[in-house]
């Protein structure tokens, strides 16, 4: 991809307005699907454990110098690892105090951390409502499956002192710090069960994920020549919330996609083609792309680029970085082909990859997403007839 082309025809980069920044290298869990740990790139062993305090005062000079740059009104900053508790109290203060003092007014600076939530107990609950952090937990619904694949090193399941930690989050002390759910879709579980077992819980949103994966090491269940198990998955409970009296949690994956159906852009990387504006940090420092690319193969998430020694707007400047924000551009033939490709987007980056094609190409989970958007366009169609009495 010739950038200075790009530039040239009028494109100009979206400036990064999402931080993740990878706080600690290293879990205390052993789940079968991360992508970190168990898939293509083994990177995180080079890392240091801990992001140096040093580091974090450059990280934090540069978001500044980013936000000024380009006048952000606001930013998201998302302490990440491994697992970010890991890092403790105290780093997480000196983290947060230290970006809050040096990002600008009127910058606005949100804080998450996404934990699995093994080690939250009182004193961290204390700690980000102190500093105003709010916290996403990884779930991934009933005890049985959830503990099928969240694992301790020695094969223990979690779901016990996640479901406690989630107890603790949702007192009414700490209600207001609880952003929501993420829980990765095993189509081998029962679907209903599972949304149900979340419910439980009182999420203000869920994020399904859907299990890393690509065309050479390809998820479990794909290829499904003529079927579309994630789909049929999902479907199921689409159908749950969206014809529920009442809507008891928000689901990202099915609000984006009736946002993009209702003709506005997306605010997701999954889907869509709104620019992506998001870069990770690692421990070390390195600039990188969004770390799910580690999926893909070994080294395919590194820039080269470090905070000591580049700016974020030298990473908006790459290849890799343009690819995530051209838009229909960066799509494949077959997907610009496809009626639904401004709401699909390719589906995530990472799960395009095809070896000597690189990701160029339509999502392993294509058949999925375009069964799951037809079938939420017809409901949508079809519940619109019913209010004007118009029906195609």
């Amino acid at each position: 991809m010739d950038v200075g082309a790009l530039l040239a025809a009028g494109w100009r980069p979206t400036p990064f307005r999402q931080f993740i920044l990878k706080v600690h290298s290293r879990c205390n869990l052993k789940c079968t699907y991360c992508y970190m740990y168990e898939m293509a790139d083994q990177n995180w062993m080079k890392q240091p454990r801990r992001m140096a305090k040093p580091t974090i005062d450059k990280v934090a000079e540069r978001i500044a110098e980013h936000a000024r740059t380009h006048a952000l009104p606001a930013i998201d900053v998302i302490l990440h690892g491994g697992e970010p508790l890991l890092a403790g109290i105290e780093h997480l203060r000196y983290a947060v105090g230290a970006l809050r003092s040096a990002v600008d007014p009127p910058t606005r600076i949100t804080f998450h951390v996404q934990t699995n939530g093994v080690l939250l107990d009182a004193n961290f609950l204390d700690l980000f409502d102190e500093l105003d952090v709010l916290l996403g937990i990884s779930l991934d619904g009933y005890q049985e499956s959830h503990d099928l694949r969240r694992t301790r090193a020695d094969g223990r399941g979690s779901y016990q002192a996640v479901a406690a930690a989630l107890d603790r989050l949702n007192a009414p002390r700490y209600r207001h710090l609880f952003s929501g759910l993420l829980a990765t879709v095993d189509p081998g579980a029962d679907p209903l069960r599972t949304y149900e077992a979340l419910l439980a819980f009182e999420p203000p949103s869920i994020d399904f994920l859907l299990p890393h994966g690509n065309w050479d090491a390809p998820p479990p269940g794909l290829p499904a020549p003529g079927r579309t198990p994630y789909a049929d998955w999902l479907i199921a409970i689409f159908d749950r919330w969206y014809r529920a009296p009442v809507q008891r949690t928000r689901i990202r994956m099915f609000l984006e996609i009736m946002r993009m159906l209702g003709g506005r852009p997306s605010r997701s990387e999954a889907l869509g083609l709104s620019p992506v504006a998001v870069t990770v940090i690692e421990t070390d420092g390195s600039i990188e792309l969004v770390d799910t690319l580690k999926s893909a193969y070994d080294g395919a998430s590194g820039t080269r680029l470090h905070v000591f020694r580049d700016d974020f707007d030298s990473a908006l400047m790459l290849p890799p970085f343009a690819a995530r924000q051209i838009g229909v551009a960066a799509l494949s033939p077959q997907c610009r082909r496809c009626e639904v490709h401004q709401v699909c987007g390719g589906g995530l980056y990472p799960h395009r990859y095809r070896a000597g094609r690189g990701f160029r190409n339509p999502s392993v989970f294509c058949a999925d997403l375009l069964r799951l958007i037809d079938h939420i366009q017809r409901v949508m169609a079809e519940d619109l007839a019913d209010l004007t009495g118009v029906r195609g």
